[in-house]
């Protein structure tokens, strides 16, 4: 060989402090092979430990003295690239904008069934002699796992390695006393069936083989039809597996592997053609505007602006079908699973097969089976939720993000990204439009709209001219002292009534789920919290088990307070399980459906619950956030809020922006068939105008108050927003890292003097101050997310994370970074 390869890799479990690109040397026998885009084994750090690697780059060198110092590619993962120039690049702009590690980066855009389990296997070498050679600390080791048996070795010899002694056992390696090998087995392997054919033997003679005359039935289908499973040919034969497994032994034949992909199973109704979408003069004028600038092959970035059952998918729909016909690909995002089972249906029953889904519901052998469908060009349309923004499409003509809002979009792990920025680079590579759509668009969107960053498309009325739902907003102070003190207010009982006279179907809302929410001391008036968490256990009846939402701690319910020790406890507040049961008291004879995360854990519990829905076998569908928005039942004519007020003031600016789209989403749920829709909004605060323009559905309204307040406290979009996270076993340790980090990040400042403004807040503890035992604080930067400001933050939280008194505490930024919890 006349030249030298070396490799730059993002390499897996590495910290952000000394996170890079670290160089290799690849091995004569992989030069031909290995790939950019391909993963590989690597040995890193003083141990040598072996991890996975994605080569970013190749580079060719000829001279050995440049690459005598690399340590050495050990084996390589995949013979294809799993990544495409794209997506690397796409990597390397998560890095820099998110504060998140390459392969963290890498991480996100592979299924999770691609990644690999290494194992290292340790043994003594039979042939090593020269003991003197060995240093103390060797010769003890070496002395150690010689007395061992060989089934012994490996375990004891992992154990010396996590007890810090890595390098003893590499330079043990290294002067031949041990011997190690490795190897790796991906988390999920391929779906294969057996097949059998003729051999080349056969076909060019076969008359030097002696069969059976159930053999030679068997081998005169197969030189008809060429192949098939080895169960399949004995059935079609009419022989037992054995006569076909003999026939390869014979020489006749030869068995082989077929891969088959793992099928998401759709239940696609009735199919459809996109020439039967009649669109309606508001949805034409917005599929021209679009379409107009797709034949241009320009990025460009569109908001949808549709009132709720404006029939925005149908759109959606035409779009996809023009985008496909021009030769390019169609990119659908969701913010819900439980969205997917009904607009997965309206696609398949449009595209057939051409249509593959990402989301977390599927196993692990579907998703990474879809993953290779889409690769391999099988499917030119990808559904999903924000996990399918990675999609390996070579070729995007359209992005679509439906619901553009909702809080899932955003990534509350590394990579912490906001997938609308994600959208926005995939579009600017491949010339692709994006389409942002909503009933209620982010704050920050309709004001990129209203600055013409955006091109703002408005749908102001329901498909078929059909209205708006009727809302009543209904006091329920007032009910309170009229002496009706339960959850539900003689109006809201009254519709549901006439509903279930009438035949039709009620959606109530509840976003808490469980039973009581809520069990408190009446000595010392205190909650009953988790052990782990400064949040207050939640009862649930179904198990009878008080349970924590945020860390998953279960216990048996307490009799005494753990404070106090009084046994004068009281179960307070009230969630879907307690309202699912109430329901049955007053409706005995309604069919109930509860939709929450205790009652949706099945792979497909959401396909089969809103299919029976649709189908009328339930009267009443009550939930959590999951059924306020995006589904489309015609027969729901009434809607009921239970109580929402608690929202208003979740300690997060977008507080009142949330609790306004919740209530216009879900409200919009109702009279979207040819009836006329109602719906019942319950309130302790009817006068807060939140909950008056949620009524009227009055979006352009709750934007300008919204505006208002965020300029005069200059809250995003005014200023982009960056949070500084850090959380530890320790609350005094977390507490003067956190003051630490403001303390350097004065000093960055005060060093660098970046151009634009910088503010800063805190640090303060989180609203939960304590989650699955880690203590929380936080530091809000207001700035401009530019290059310089992220170089700052980048500097601080390394900075930080390398002070020696807080190397326990986990410290993050998060540029898209919400208050919350």
């Amino acid at each position: 060989m006349s030249f030298y390869l070396t490799a730059l890799t993002a390499v897996s479990n590495t910290a952000f402090t000394f996170d890079k690109l670290f160089s290799y040397r690849v091995p004569p026998e992989l030069c031909e092979s290995v790939k950019v885009g391909c993963r590989v084994l690597v040995p890193f750090g003083k141990g040598n430990k072996y991890r996975t690697a994605m080569i970013f780059e190749l580079n060719r060198s000829d001279m050995p003295s440049d690459t005598d110092r690399l340590k050495i590619i050990t084996s390589q993962i995949d013979y294809e690239p799993v990544l495409s120039e794209e997506l690397l690049q796409l990597a390397i702009y998560l890095k820099s904008n998110t504060f998140c590690t390459y392969y963290e980066a890498v991480k996100a855009m592979l299924p999770p069934g691609m990644n690999i389990k290494i194992s290292e296997q340790i043994a003594l070498n039979t042939e090593f002699s020269d003991v003197s050679s060995l240093n103390t600390s060797e010769s003890e080791i070496y002395r150690l796992l010689s007395q061992c048996k060989n089934s012994e070795i490996p375990s004891l010899a992992e154990k010396i390695l996590n007890d810090g002694k890595a390098s003893v056992i590499s330079s043990l390696i290294k002067k031949n006393a041990l011997s190690a090998s490795t190897s790796f087995k991906s988390a999920v392997g391929d779906n294969t069936v057996k097949m059998i054919r003729l051999s080349e033997k056969y076909v060019s003679s076969p008359s030097d083989f002696k069969l059976t005359p159930k053999q030679k039935i068997a081998a005169s289908l197969l030189s008809e039809c060429g192949s098939a499973s080895v169960k399949e040919l004995a059935y079609m034969c009419g022989v037992t597996d054995t006569v076909v497994k003999r026939l390869a032994a014979n020489g006749a034949a030869e068995e082989y592997e077929c891969e088959i992909l793992r099928n998401v199973e759709v239940n696609t109704g009735v199919s459809r053609c996109t020439d039967d979408i009649v669109l309606s003069d508001e949805q034409q004028s917005a599929f021209n505007s679009v379409a107009e600038v797709l034949q241009k092959n320009v990025p460009a970035c569109f908001l949808l602006h549709g009132v709720t059952g404006s029939g925005k998918t149908s759109v959606f729909e035409k779009l996809i079908d023009y985008t496909v016909k021009h030769g390019k690909q169609a990119l659908l995002l969701i913010p819900e699973i439980s969205l997917t089972p009904q607009i997965l249906k309206r696609f398949r029953g449009l595209f057939g097969e051409k249509v593959a889904v990402i989301h977390s519901s599927l196993s692990l052998g579907q998703r990474l089976d879809e993953y290779k469908r889409i690769k391999r060009g099988d499917a030119d349309i990808v559904v999903g939720t924000r996990s399918a923004i990675f999609a390996p499409l070579d070729n995007i003509g359209i992005i679509i993000m439906d619901e553009e809002g909702e809080h899932s979009y955003k990534s509350d792990s590394a990579p912490r990204y906001n997938t609308v920025d994600v959208a926005k680079q995939r579009c600017r590579k491949h010339l692709a439009v994006l389409l942002l759509a909503s009933a209620t668009p982010t704050i920050e969107s309709y004001y990129n709209a209203g600055r013409g960053i955006y091109k703002l498309i408005e749908m102001k009325n329901r498909y078929h001219a059909g209205p708006m739902p009727q809302v009543e907003i209904v006091d329920m102070n007032i009910e309170r002292s009229e002496g009706n003190a339960t959850e539900f207010s003689r109006r809201l009982v009254e519709e549901i009534t006439l509903n279930l006279e009438k035949g039709e179907q009620t959606i109530l809302l509840l976003n808490r789920r469980g039973y009581h929410t809520i069990i408190s001391c009446c000595d010392c008036y205190q909650p009953i919290y988790c052990p782990n968490c400064t949040v207050p256990m939640t009862f649930h009846k179904t198990n009878g088990k008080l349970m924590c939402h945020y860390c998953g701690y279960t216990s048996d319910m307490l009799t005494v307070c753990p404070k106090c020790g009084s046994e004068r406890l009281k179960k307070m507040g009230f969630g879907t399980q307690k309202l699912e049961e109430e329901l049955s008291v007053f409706f005995p004879t309604a069919r109930i459906l509860r939709m929450d995360a205790d009652t949706t854990f099945s792979r497909y519990a959401y396909e089969k619950s809103f299919a029976d829905f649709e189908n009328g076998k339930y009267d009443i569908m009550i939930g959590t956030q999951m059924i306020s928005k995006g589904l489309d039942f015609p027969n729901v004519t009434l809607v009921g809020v239970m109580s929402v007020d608690k929202a208003l003031f979740a300690g997060d600016f977008r507080s009142y922006e949330r609790t306004f789209s919740l209530i216009t989403q879900v409200v919009g749920r109702g009279g979207r068939g040819q009836k006329q829709g109602r719906a019942v909004l319950q309130t302790f605060m009817p006068d807060n105008y939140v909950m008056e323009l949620a009524a009227r559905q009055d979006y352009n309204e709750f934007y300008n108050q919204e505006i208002a307040i965020r300029r005069a406290m200059i809250f995003p979009p005014i200023c982009d927003m960056c949070i500084i996270g850090l959380s530890g076993s320790s609350d005094e340790l977390t507490k003067s890292a956190a003051d630490e980090t403001v303390h350097i990040i004065s000093e960055k400042v005060n060093e660098h003097k970046p151009d634009s403004p910088l503010r800063v807040l805190g640090p303060v503890k989180c609203a939960y101050g304590k989650i699955n035992g880690k203590y929380r604080y936080r530091i809000i930067l207001k700035c401009k997310n530019t290059p310089e400001i992220r170089e700052l933050i980048s500097t601080v939280v390394k900075t930080c994370a390398n002070e020696k008194e807080f190397t326990k505490i986990s410290i993050y930024a998060d540029m898209n970074g919400d208050i919350g919890v």
